[in-house]
């Protein structure tokens, strides 16, 4: 059977974004076939100069984030390029941008201008914190890490508020947007009408922080920075083993049964203290000891093999390079190459219509020429 196209393939995506949000989104459409023209300043997106670590001399930072993309630089001050910026977006299936509110309307490239050329246009603007009171903001994932309260929740509970060790609100944002992007396309094809899509870190954060925002929203609790426990079920956490830490988790009743029969401790699941979940969560001090005697007299690798067997959810503390062997050695194909340039895989697998992985990430304006005759004819 010959091999289907990619999901998205025919989809024009005019890339106005930089740094991450934008482009994380816009590769994984890529990915899944969209043509994406990626439009950078004259000195370039600012990722391609944020190292270390580089490859070959360039940005690893920028290379994670745009592959399957061509690329052109404009100067949007120049009549030229601006024109061809605009004609662009009168073409564009999608235009997505995360300038300030209100940044391109000086160059005729906000969406109410796009979007009377373009009645079908989707038009994803990313911001920091929207584009009413909050619009003169700048969108720095860790100011949004700091303003949404997720740092008031990472690090040692006596300790100061650590940020999460990767830009999770750019990442999550960024998928949002995508989510946003395909109901609307959805919409069109109903339709035949565009709209403007709008997606914001702080309003990405605030949902990504689910159970924290939603328990503060539904029942005025405030959470609380608690390490590497969890405020609503025990164990699921970092326990001491012979050679280190190993995360044990019983995220129900039946679990925590599994747990206390690998462990020899047949009696604590008719404790009262401790048979339900919402009891061991209350008296946690009194039963980690207890676990932790037992844990402690083997090694991280044995647990890990006995707990895993007997159906208890457990885990190494890896390194990344620990991480990207489990998935090979799960058969999840973690690595990809575009071109010679590898990266890590769209994490969407399709029956029919598989991802793909054709061009490296492009050098600045590597195809502007190609795409400026386009855009003349």
């Amino acid at each position: 059977m010959a091999q289907q196209l990619p999901p998205l393939d025919g989809l024009l995506v005019a890339d106005f974004s930089r740094i991450l949000a934008g482009p994380y989104a816009t590769m994984l459409l890529a990915d899944l076939g969209a043509q994406v023209i990626k439009v950078e300043g004259p000195a370039g997106d600012d990722t391609r100069t944020w190292m270390p670590p580089v490859r070959d001399g360039v940005s690893t930072y920028y290379l994670a984030i745009n592959r399957n993309k061509r690329s052109i630089a404009l100067d949007l001050k120049d009549p030229d390029d601006r024109a061809a910026a605009r004609e662009l977006a009168r073409r564009a299936d999608v235009v997505i941008e995360n300038f300030k509110p209100g940044g391109l309307a000086r160059f005729g490239l906000d969406y109410d201008t796009v979007a009377a050329g373009n009645q079908r246009v989707i038009y994803a603007s990313i911001t920091g914190f929207g584009s009413g009171a909050g619009a003169d903001l700048p969108g720095y994932d860790l100011m949004v890490q700091a303003i949404s309260g997720l740092m008031s929740l990472t690090g040692d509970t006596s300790g100061p508020a650590y940020r999460a060790g990767i830009s999770v609100f750019d990442v999550m944002t960024g998928m949002h947007a995508n989510i946003g992007i395909l109901a609307a396309l959805q919409h069109r094809e109903r339709t035949g009408r565009g709209q403007h899509v709008e997606v914001n870190l702080l309003s990405s954060a605030l949902s990504g922080l689910v159970n924290h925002s939603g328990g503060y929203v539904a029942s005025g609790a405030v959470p609380y920075r608690m390490g590497n426990a969890h405020p609503s079920l025990f164990p699921y956490e970092p326990l001491p083993v012979a050679d280190g830490e190993l995360i044990v988790i019983a995220g129900n009743d039946g679990q925590f049964r599994k747990l206390c029969r690998v462990l020899d401790l047949p009696g604590l699941p008719e404790d009262p203290r401790f048979g339900r979940n919402q009891d061991r969560t209350a008296n946690r001090d009194e039963l980690r000891p207890i676990l932790v005697e037992r844990l402690v007299q083997r090694t991280r690798d044995e647990w890990f093999r006995e707990l895993t067997a007997a159906g208890v959810p457990c885990a190494p503390i890896n390194t990344i390079d620990g991480g990207v062997a489990l998935a090979e050695e799960l058969g999840l194909r973690p690595v990809v190459t575009a071109g010679d340039v590898p990266g890590v895989r769209n994490p969407i697998t399709f029956s029919e219509t598989p991802a793909r992985y054709e061009l490296p990430p492009p050098g600045l304006d590597e195809h502007g020429e190609e795409i400026r005759a386009w855009l003349r004819n």
